[in-house]
């Protein structure tokens, strides 16, 4: 599966790069910016070192700073887009979302687990550029797994041991009035998701949106990424989402299972 990590010998290991990496995955939408202080309670590092990553990052041209505080500067999407224009995942899936967004008239996304998050690799909006669409689902976007479809469909896929792992004494984030934030209650969603194959999250990430998932494996049988389509309240409930969408969105899981 993507986004694995990998043993590391010891002597292998630069701890000044693995502090200064997370330095800057500090930095996210709840936090835009930050002072040393923040920095280093977030990184768990003193504050004289966070100081110190932080200064080098902003020497580097990672990000800007005012003298005070510290937030991400434009250089950091040279990341991201040299992994979309090179990565194999996002090219193999680019044009089928492209497809069912012509087909349909919906908004499509793939999504890949990274640790506690899904990370949006592939995007894909209507051809008419009317189809609804949920703040915030850009490329390189990270989303929590237990509110979102994809989430859902990516936290089912992990064996049964790795999920209680997840789940054990995880606070889970109430987004909107209608997100599950109980566990037992998302242990009852995950189970069904794994036995229906297919996941739905109404009003759970964001209010007035629906989003429909469903798994994308490779031909051993392991879930590679999640595919879903997003509607507005006004537009499908979830039950239309699935009537007008679900056939033609396994019918792409289908065509993509030899490829991935």
């Amino acid at each position: 599966m993507p986004f694995t990590t990998r043993p590391i010998a010891k002597a292998d290991f630069i701890e000044g790069m693995a502090k200064g990496m997370a330095v800057l995955e500090s930095f996210d939408t709840e936090r835009q910016r930050l002072n040393a202080t923040q920095a280093a309670e977030r990184a768990g590092l003193t504050r004289a070192a966070a100081r110190r990553h932080l200064l080098t990052l902003a020497h580097l041209g990672y990000l800007d700073t005012d003298g005070s505080h510290y937030w991400l500067s434009p250089k950091v999407l040279r990341f991201s887009g040299s992994y979309l224009a090179s990565a194999r995942l996002p090219r193999l899936l680019q044009p089928t979302l492209n497809r069912l967004a012509a087909q349909t008239s919906g908004s499509f996304s793939a999504v890949v687990r990274d640790g506690d998050e899904g990370v949006i690799v592939a995007r894909s909006g209507s051809a008419g550029g009317q189809g609804p669409m949920a703040y915030g689902l850009h490329l390189g976007a990270r989303l929590p797994l237990h509110a979102t479809s994809t989430g859902r469909v990516l936290l089912a896929a992990l064996p049964e041991a790795a999920f209680n792992a997840w789940i054990e004494g995880r606070e889970l984030r109430r987004l909107t009035p209608r997100t599950v934030v109980d566990a037992t209650a998302l242990r009852a969603v995950i189970e069904s998701v794994r036995a229906v194959d297919l996941a739905l999250a109404s009003e759970e990430h964001e209010v007035g949106v629906h989003a429909l998932a469903v798994p994308l494996r490779n031909m051993r049988g392991e879930t590679v990424a999640a595919l879903n389509v997003v509607a507005s309240r006004q537009d499908l409930s979830p039950t239309a989402l699935q009537r007008d969408f679900l056939p033609q969105m396994l019918e792409a899981a289908q065509d993509l299972r030899p490829l991935l």
